[in-house]
């Protein structure tokens, strides 16, 4: 299996019908040549960024050309959470540190 990489893409279509939107979902859940996350939306302005794994961008383009679904951006991402740059993190990492040195 190729190595998957993340993108996010941005749909905007202020007109589209709801039911077009729930149509194509259903779909993209059944993509086999990539991997749908996740949508963030905002349904009455008719944004939406999906969250994708997969191998290239021309895979998802080509996903989408063949569903006939437009997009306004296609970038290849990476993700940070804010535990990794707080307290909970330093907790997290001395936590750890205090679980691999039980026993001994």
């Amino acid at each position: 299996m190729p190595k998957m990489l993340k993108y996010m893409v941005v749909h905007e279509n202020p007109g589209i019908p709801w039911n077009k939107v729930e149509e194509n979902w259903g779909k993209l859940a059944n993509v086999e040549h990539a991997t749908w996350v996740r949508t963030c939306y905002n349904k009455k302005k008719g944004v939406r960024y999906c969250v994708w794994l997969a191998p290239s961008e021309d895979v998802l383009k080509s996903i989408f050309g063949e569903l006939d679904i437009s997009y306004v951006s296609m970038l290849e991402v990476e993700e940070t959470i804010p535990d990794l740059w707080g307290k909970k993190w330093e907790e997290h990492l001395a936590a750890e540190a205090e679980a691999d040195t039980l026993g001994f």
